[in-house]
């Protein structure tokens, strides 16, 4: 029996090509038995749908901070008090210097400094961009603060390039969560 059987997770999908390993990892998530809500950034919707993540959840995709899908009070308090644990996959440089700095601009953003549960950020960006001293403080950054950092792999990147920045394969990211429930 997986870790994550009858575990509530909470997917926050940003805006990059590696949206659509999102969804692979949404569907493995569901398929060990964990209850799966997604938020959508913006961005994301630019290349993956809302329809994707509510065919393989059987949840509504929560996407705007102030449009009350579930929670009364708050969609950004209701899941955040209702996930056992945040995967942020993929986290755009844009996200991860979001969480670093404390914004609450976004649904994913006010979310994540309203949970108590461990969150896990799965970087995907550019190799240059991963390598950028901005995005370097702040990954340091947001660990320092206590979020769980999947490295991105090395290998071959939608812009062409080859070098580390690749979002961790949904296989790897499953292990890693499957990992804070064993028991």
């Amino acid at each position: 029996m997986s870790a994550l059987k009858n575990r509530e997770v909470l997917l926050g999908v940003t805006g990059g090509i590696a949206a659509y390993k999102s969804a692979d990892l949404c569907s493995k998530l569901v398929q060990r038995g964990a209850a799966v809500s997604v938020i959508m950034t913006e961005s994301a919707h630019q290349f993956i749908g809302a329809t994707t993540f509510q065919a393989l959840t059987n949840r509504p995709v929560h996407t705007k901070a102030f449009e009350v899908r579930e929670h009364y009070r708050g969609e950004h308090i209701g899941l955040a008090q209702r996930t056992e644990i945040v995967i942020i996959a993929p986290a755009t440089a844009s996200s991860i210097a979001r969480f670093a700095n404390g914004f609450a601009d976004d649904l994913l953003s006010t979310t994540v400094l309203a949970t108590t549960a461990p969150v896990y950020i799965a970087p995907a960006m550019n190799c240059d961009m991963w390598a950028k001293a901005a995005v370097r403080r702040n990954i340091s950054q947001i660990a320092d603060d206590g979020m769980k950092i999947i490295d991105p792999e090395e290998g071959w990147l939608s812009c062409g390039q080859v070098g580390a920045g690749r979002m961790a394969a949904p296989q790897t990211i499953l292990k890693v969560l499957e990992n804070q429930f064993a028991v």
